[in-house]
């Protein structure tokens, strides 16, 4: 697959975004008959940010909706950026649209900012609801912010994140009854269709195709395997489990049917190639959730969320490109460079099995004791003809990542990188990685 047909989607998804930006701001040009002093001004400033922020909102939904599409095209590591920078460029929408629209309500009534910001939540409809939308919003905003969300473990923040749900439909309310632009028409009916075909897909594929799933492949816990320190390795075993089209690189996320793990879906990455009997996880202890796991029955009941994420072979040069530019492209860049970290190794271990062609798997870790999957990895190498490195110490010791790398890689600047592991690590391997000359570097993480 060339480069130009594997964005294509990207590409075509960003651009349906700004064009229904673009339409929310025709809605507000076509339906605002003038602007006039500085009071006019501030109140279209507050209709144009409420607009964008209406619209928005939903967007950021549909990102996470888990959509077959965007899950295999774009992927999950691009989506949840996505979904990061819009959710910041949302929370900036909204604070602009409170402060603007009652700075310019108040000059057009003649009351003070905070008599009128009052008097606009307890007189106007739906009002009450679009303050708490509004808090709910902004709540969920300092939550996710990199200093906050560092605090807090996945389930904790898992939950809170769920609450922009409320606030979207809190706010949706206010959106029709205040919004002068949304009175009736074709406007009124396009945010319908917005709201409620996004409400659709998210209770199909985030509700609905996860039970059927369930109901069809029955996952239960075969076994728990001890790894390392603090890390196992998850069994599943089911019916049906080749119909799941599961591919090396790719993840699930697991809901164990048992006390306390009921209602948290957590993301695990396939750390052996799908096979027809049985699916295998690979957990670290990382937190109250992954911890649990480590103690878990087997015939314990799993629904599994998935397969998702774009971290697979689709991401190389299709070798069955006869001519052109993807010809061109393969013979450049056929040798892959797997370089992981931790429990990132996990999907690094199942394309090391399975990706075509020229194969060098690097391991970064602080000692020798940390290093998973020594002799699988070893025997893989052997079998297949791939070449397995440990890259060990604190990085004082290792030094420069790139020059590290290029002394274990010949020909690194030639490499497609797969890249996983902690961000810290997948920051410093990106920056060293394009200072060598590395063109193509993949890399995901799955974060909500």
């Amino acid at each position: 697959m060339s480069v130009r047909t594997r964005e294509a989607v990207p590409w075509a998804a960003l651009t349906a975004i700004g064009i229904g930006g673009a339409g929310v701001l025709a809605i507000w040009w076509q339906y605002t008959p003038g602007v006039r002093g500085a009071a006019g001004w501030l109140t279209g400033a507050g209709q144009i940010t409420g607009l964008l922020a209406g619209y928005t909102a939903p967007v950021l939904l549909l990102l996470m909706a888990r959509l077959p599409l965007l899950e295999r095209e774009v992927g999950a590591d691009r989506l949840a950026r996505w979904h990061a920078r819009g959710g910041r460029y949302l929370v900036g929408l909204v604070l602009a649209h409170v402060l603007t629209i009652v700075w310019g309500y108040s000059l057009t009534d003649g009351r003070g900012v905070l008599g009128e910001g009052v008097r606009i939540v307890l007189d106007y409809p739906e009002m009450i609801k679009a303050a708490l939308a509004t808090l709910l919003m902004l709540g969920t905003g300092a939550v996710s912010a990199a200093a906050a969300r560092r605090r807090l473990s996945h389930e904790v923040w898992y939950y809170l994140h769920l609450a922009t749900y409320l606030a979207v439909a809190l706010g949706f309310g206010h959106q029709l009854a205040n919004g002068a632009q949304l009175g009736e028409g074709p406007a009124r009916a396009a945010w319908y269709a917005l709201y409620l075909g996004t409400a659709v897909l998210l209770g199909w594929y985030r509700l609905a195709v996860p039970y059927l799933r369930d109901r069809r492949h029955r996952l239960r816990v075969a076994e728990i395997r001890p790894e390392g320190p603090g890390v196992v390795s998850l069994f599943l075993t089911g019916q049906r489990l080749d119909e799941l089209g599961a591919e090396a690189g790719q993840f699930f996320r697991l809901q164990f049917q048992t006390p306390g793990l009921r209602w948290a879906a957590n993301p695990y990455s396939l750390s052996a190639p799908p096979h027809p009997r049985f699916l295998r996880f690979t957990v670290k202890d990382l937190g109250a959730h992954s911890a649990a796991v480590a103690r878990l029955r087997p015939g314990t009941r799993v629904r599994a969320e998935g397969p998702y994420g774009a971290f697979t072979a689709r991401r190389l040069p299709d070798p069955a490109a006869p001519t052109g530019a993807d010809a061109r492209t393969r013979r450049r860049s056929h040798p892959v460079l797997l370089l992981g970290a931790g429990v990132g190794i996990t999907p690094l271990r199942a394309l090391f099995e399975t990706l075509p062609g020229e194969v060098t798997l690097v391991q970064r870790a602080h000692s020798a004791s940390d290093v998973l999957f020594r002799s699988e990895l070893a025997a893989v190498a052997a079998t297949r003809g791939a070449r397995v490195h440990e890259l060990l110490g604190s990085r004082a010791e290792v030094g420069d990542l790139g020059a590290a790398l290029a002394r274990l890689v010949p020909g690194l600047a030639r490499h497609e990188v797969f890249l996983c592991g902690p961000d810290a690590l997948t920051e410093e391997a990106v920056r060293a990685l394009r200072a060598a000359g590395v063109r193509r570097i993949h890399h995901e993480s799955f974060v909500l």
